[in-house]
């Protein structure tokens, strides 16, 4: 049997050999037959060429070089896609999902599992700004979805069956975490401690994390869309108890002159019809992406081996 580990990873030079060597060494150690999937998500700083001179020196490492940067989205599905294993673990190139939970996955996998659910204990060191919002979002997603993906991650390990299934859907606009529970299959979770970035910084910054989240919120649910319904509603019950006290003032003949009222019930009505056309507008964008048909990714260049399963 076969596990095929996919790395998405995005100017990532210092970590390539470090990340090898631990995952190598590992798997080696625990006596599974594994391949390393590296996927550069449009890298500039020579991430590719130090996977190429991986491939060459191991022949389990293959890895491809994406045209320009299609997210991590993107070299996530690229990495399903090459691999050939009986289960696939996805993970991040430095490192912060420890390598040495693969075998607790693999043993779960060995003992019928078809997704192994990474959870992070401890989330690490982040900024509160950063731990709130990641908070929040998680909230939003598992009421959205009507399941729990608090201290989720993209750490999975997947049966080749849920891999397949992840595959044959169409859209392009994916949100991994969220698809693979959408899939079902009999699953379990594992914990880990979130490790220390050994080289580099983290690419993801708070601007990339809230166009994420809402491409990611708008690309898995139609709840925002709902949401324009409720402002319509809230805008007809206010302008029909404004319009009630109004009358009543005029009839007791206390109307009072000036636009203060006429101004502020406007403010309101104009945001909400502004905000409603930009959901709208996010959803129409969404279905301009998918109707273009257009594929998630280019791979420019790939190692010696790499070839679709």
């Amino acid at each position: 049997m076969l596990l095929s580990v996919v790395v998405p990873a995005y100017n990532e030079k210092e970590n390539i050999c470090n990340t090898i060597a631990v995952l190598s060494g590992l798997l080696e150690g625990e006596r599974i037959a594994y391949e390393l999937i590296f996927i550069s998500d449009g890298s500039t700083d020579g991430t590719f060429e130090e996977i190429e001179k991986a491939a060459q020196a191991n022949e389990r490492i293959r890895g491809v070089q994406f045209s320009r940067n299609f997210g991590k989205e993107a070299g996530i599905f690229a990495g399903l896609s090459l691999s050939h294993g009986d289960a696939v673990v996805v993970m991040d190139c430095d490192l912060q999902h420890p390598a040495e939970v693969i075998p607790k996955m693999w043993k779960l996998w060995r003992e019928g599992y078809e997704v192994v659910e990474g959870i992070k204990a401890e989330r690490g060191r982040e900024s509160l700004l950063h731990r709130l919002s990641a908070g929040l979002f998680y909230k939003l997603m598992s009421g959205l979805i009507r399941m729990d993906m608090n201290a989720s991650s993209d750490y999975k390990l997947l049966d080749r069956k849920v891999v397949d299934v992840l595959l044959g859907m169409p859209e392009k606009n994916t949100f991994f975490r969220a698809m693979t529970f959408w899939a079902g299959f009999r699953t379990v979770s594992v914990e880990y401690e979130v490790g220390e970035r050994l080289y580099g910084e983290s690419k993801w910054s708070l601007w990339r994390l809230m166009r994420y989240a809402i491409t990611s919120v708008t690309s898995f649910s139609t709840f925002p869309l709902q949401l324009v319904t409720v402002m319509g509603l809230l805008s007809l019950l206010f302008g029909a108890a404004l319009a009630v006290q109004t009358l009543m003032n005029y009839l007791s003949g206390k109307a009072m002159e000036g636009f203060t009222t006429v101004i502020l019930l406007l403010l309101m009505i104009g945001g909400f019809i502004l905000l409603s056309l930009g959901i709208i507008g996010h959803y129409i964008a969404r279905i301009y992406e998918e109707v273009k048909g257009r594929p998630k990714y280019i791979i420019s260049r790939m190692t010696d081996r790499t070839n679709a399963s």
